[in-house]
């Protein structure tokens, strides 16, 4: 059993639920344990058994854990059982490097739901959504800062989510914009010849507002590959020092 640390920050049963969690996706704790009884962990924890009660049922609807009244408290396989929502959390390993296997994976998310919200938004933008995305897009020609851009990055993007019309679209956005945001200040660089692709940002604006769906595919498409050329050469990088510290 992985050694488990007293809570002393903010509301007990969210600190019970973010060291558990922690513990169980980075293997700290391993899938198909069993966790000690309650009485143990609220000993272990420094908690009462309410907040460690209502933590574990936060576990139990992540699908982290599964509740057998009588039988205790058992460890799921994540990777089995887990949703979207657990990426940001796992995008960051022990010590706090970047797992490489998470990140490559979120690229090709990235990489494949991108162009397809653009064709979506531009069958289904409304009219407010498209002139804001021109907005975006003339502050993007009017910016050089990369953190500037990166953030506009953002806000065009979720305009052309919002313009999708595709709730499960959305979720994924949301969970790829949390994850995102966990490795940010790593990316900007890296990511600097899509921010800068001024032309390419404009095109898929335009491609909304004339409601060409083909078009503004094809420029997200040719969009996006530019960010993720540059995030798997870095991934690829990465995973060779790794390599090598470990020769």
């Amino acid at each position: 059993m992985a050694t488990l640390e007293p809570i002393r920050r903010r509301s007990l049963a969210d600190e019970v639920y973010e060291q558990l969690r922690t513990k169980i996706v980075r293997g700290e704790i391993e899938a198909g344990s069993s966790l000690p009884a309650e009485r143990a962990l609220c000993a272990m924890l420094g908690v009462n058994r309410g907040a460690l009660r209502e933590a574990l049922k936060r576990l139990e609807q992540a699908r982290l854990v599964s509740i057998h009244h009588g039988g205790g408290t058992r460890v799921e396989d994540f990777r089995q059982s887990g949703g979207l929502d657990l990426l940001s959390k796992l995008i960051i390993g022990p010590g706090g490097s970047v797992d490489t296997h998470v990140a490559r994976s979120v690229v090709e998310m990235r990489s494949a739901l991108g162009p397809d919200i653009a064709r979506l938004a531009a069958l289904r933008a409304t009219d407010s959504v498209k002139e804001r995305l021109l907005e975006v897009v003339d502050r993007i020609d009017e910016t050089e800062d990369l953190r500037a851009l990166q953030q506009l990055s953002m806000e065009f993007w979720d305009l052309l989510v919002e313009g999708s019309n595709n709730v499960a679209y959305r979720f994924a956005f949301n969970t790829l914009h949390a994850t995102y945001r966990e490795i940010s200040q790593v990316m900007t660089q890296v990511l600097a010849a899509e921010l800068t692709d001024r032309a390419s940002f404009r095109a898929v604006a335009e491609g909304v507002n004339a409601r060409d769906t083909a078009e503004t595919e094809t420029r997200a498409r040719e969009l996006l590959r530019k960010g993720a050329s540059g995030i798997l050469e870095l991934i690829q990088l990465m995973d060779s020092m790794k390599e090598g510290k470990q020769t």
